[in-house]
């Protein structure tokens, strides 16, 4: 078998807030001992509410926020132990898709000149060529080599996310991390972008990190879901398992919250309540319960082991939750005794 493309192990990141002169300020934990493997090609999805980390881990991926613990490792390069110059270097390995694409596209630069930017700066083909790059760029993204001499302005949203694609397209990377890409689009043009995203990674090998809220986008994108909460990942697992099976409360609990389209086949009320905890003050325990409703005494007292179901494979379903810690204690205990 051969080594996963991205290996992420303990990635961490707290900020210091409110401090002073003479105060070191409170510890917000806003990513916490994340761990999880991608194979090229392949999309990884993390999926939970506004708050919950997913977008600091997606630029702590790429080192646009530095990590406080923890390894990133893209091609088996340690990205979280370079120096300066070896970051700049390894850039053009990792890109990043921003969730607003006009405020991620300068103004003042015409669709050429944002696109060949990334080429100038790493160096990337002869200069005379970078021009015929550009048009390739755009017809990958299916808007025409005339778009080139336009503004962003002068684009629709669905436009401009796709100009934003070609640019992290333009260096050729293995890893894209996708922030939110398509939450600002209208639904009908979501899915053009959604499509165009599952058939980059698919045709170039590209590893794709797909950052959203919306649970059905996930699983029409990607390959294997990451369930955040409270800056820690409760669950993951190959995405049909995960929509099949789900075992985390607070999984159930945003699977309940998917809008039934047919009024007959309405979906019994979300078990989910109450707002998501301050990464500032967590609660003790399981970081869930208190807004779950199946939570036993010792949620409140210690912190869920991780707990792998089902069969093992390059893509084991986890679960980080007590209810499955004595699942598993009671099955082994039954074995024993046979």
């Amino acid at each position: 078998m051969s080594a996963p493309l991205l290996r992420v192990e303990g990635l961490t990141r707290h900020f210091r807030v409110g401090g002073g002169l003479f105060h070191r300020g409170r510890l917000l934990r806003a990513v916490e001992q994340v761990s999880f493997e991608l194979e090229a090609g392949q999309a990884f999805g993390l999926v939970g509410e506004s708050g919950c980390g997913k977008s600091t881990l997606g630029r702590t991926l790429l080192r646009l926020i530095e990590p406080t613990a923890g390894r990133v490792q893209l091609d088996g390069v340690d990205i979280t132990a370079l120096d300066a110059a070896g970051l700049k270097r390894a850039r053009k390995h990792m890109q990043m898709i921003f969730q607003d694409p006009y405020a991620s596209l300068s103004p003042r630069r015409t669709v050429e000149q944002i696109l060949r930017e990334p080429l100038d700066l790493h160096r990337i083909g002869a200069t005379d060529t970078r021009s015929r790059r550009v048009s390739e760029l755009l017809d990958i993204v299916g808007l025409r080599a005339s778009d080139r001499r336009r503004y962003p302005h002068e684009f629709s949203g669905g436009q401009r996310q796709r100009i934003g694609i070609a640019r992290a397209l333009a260096v050729e990377p293995k890893l894209i991390v996708a922030d939110e890409a398509v939450s600002a689009l209208d639904v009908s043009v979501q899915s053009q972008v959604l499509n165009l995203l599952a058939d980059l990674k698919r045709e170039f090998g590209i590893a794709l990190v797909f950052i959203s809220h919306d649970l059905a986008v996930v699983q029409h994108v990607c390959d294997q879901v990451g369930v955040m909460y409270l800056g820690q990942l409760v669950e993951t697992a190959p995405v049909d398992r995960l929509f099949c099976h789900p075992a985390h409360p607070y999984t159930r609990a945003l699977m309940a919250s998917i809008p039934e389209p047919d009024p007959a086949r309405a979906r019994p009320e979300a078990a989910l309540s109450g707002e998501l905890p301050s990464p500032l003050a967590p609660p003790p325990g399981c970081p869930f319960h208190p807004r779950c409703r199946v939570a036993v005494p010792k949620c409140a007292e210690r912190v869920p082991r991780t707990i792998e179901l089902g069969p093992t494979g390059p893509t084991p379903h986890r679960v980080r939750c007590h209810l499955h810690d004595v699942e598993r204690s009671n099955h082994e205990q039954a074995l024993s005794e046979t």
